[in-house]
């Protein structure tokens, strides 16, 4: 297996050869879930790109081990930038959705209150659950060892993310009754793609509308209809193998 991968706050001033403490939640994660010992080898990363690759030279308490860093390296920004914006779905399938796009590779989740979602983010409840979504992508990234994390954003009313979806080099609004076939759009090699995915009960027809004006066509994914908290994960792994990110 590879190595586990654990979050530092940075690794701007780390070098070959230099010892790190990690301590706290990660520290006790490696620790007491993990249970690492002395050899072992480690992925230190600040979520940002950058990755430490070392080995446990010391394992103290239940929650502190300490690592001396073998080699760097870094995660080239991927191209292009695949942008999922996320309808808010019911339950806690809003963090399976974050979870297997992170998993997949997704770079930007953007939840999305459309007018037929089901749930609605408001006052407390919305920052207790923008929290969950950023910590499973967080958790999910290190699970699926990616050295660069997906930006869960801030929530995007209709008229936000039609003005994302203009300023994209490829926009879509993923459609059960799109004319064309998300598998044979063309594609930009640079630049940023942005999709659209529905709630459970369908992206409204003013907000097909609004979308079309800011340049968002409708695809469909395939012959079967997929649930919002799976669309966005069978779409971003469709497009990471046509733009040869998965090559």
């Amino acid at each position: 297996m590879t190595a586990p991968v654990f979050l530092v706050d940075s690794l701007a001033e780390v070098r070959a050869g230099r010892a790190l403490t990690v301590d706290g939640p990660e520290g006790r994660h490696a620790v007491s879930v993990r249970r690492l010992r002395v050899g072992e080898a480690v992925v230190l990363t600040d979520g940002r790109g950058a990755g430490a690759e070392g080995t446990v030279t010391a394992v103290e308490g239940k929650d502190r081990l300490t690592v001396v860093v073998d080699d760097l390296r870094t995660e080239t920004p991927a191209a292009p930038r695949i942008t999922v914006v996320q309808a808010l779905p019911k339950g806690d399938r809003g963090e399976l959705a974050v979870e297997t796009m992170t998993e997949t590779g997704v770079d930007v989740i953007v939840p999305w209150a459309a007018a037929r979602c089901v749930t609605q983010w408001k006052g407390e409840r919305a920052a207790k659950a923008l929290g969950k979504w950023r910590t499973t992508a967080r958790e999910a990234g290190k699970q699926s060892r990616r050295l660069t994390f997906p930006e869960v954003t801030d929530p995007l009313s209709t008229k936000q993310v039609a003005a994302l979806l203009a300023g994209a080099d490829f926009a879509a609004v993923l459609h059960e009754e799109g004319s064309t076939p998300l598998a044979t759009a063309e594609l930009p090699a640079t630049g940023g793609i942005v999709l659209v995915v529905g709630p459970e009960g369908g992206v409204s027809p003013e907000e097909l509308a609004a979308f079309a004006e800011a340049g968002a066509a409708p695809y469909r994914l395939g012959r079967s209809v997929l649930r919002t908290s799976t669309a966005g994960t069978a779409a971003t792994a469709l497009l990471l193998g046509r733009t040869g990110r998965w090559s």
